[in-house]
């Protein structure tokens, strides 16, 4: 999956698994990345991430989503 054309546009829904297998779904922006790594913004948390880009399953944009 090319995470590339999310790199700071609108927020995506991601579908990730964790190191120990659940599953989660989170609302972010791209911020980078580089070497197998996602730097994201997890808009639910209001706090920056690191995470393994093979562990993102599916990754869409959210439609009509505004950031306040």
């Amino acid at each position: 999956m090319d995470l590339n054309r999310y790199v700071r546009r609108r927020p995506v829904e991601i579908v990730y698994v964790d190191s120990k297998g659940r599953t989660s779904r989170r609302i972010v922006s791209v911020y980078s990345v580089r070497d197998g790594r996602v730097r994201v913004l997890d808009w639910s948390s209001k706090s920056l991430r690191t995470l393994s880009a093979g562990r993102i399953m599916k990754a869409v944009p959210v439609a009509g989503w505004r950031v306040s």
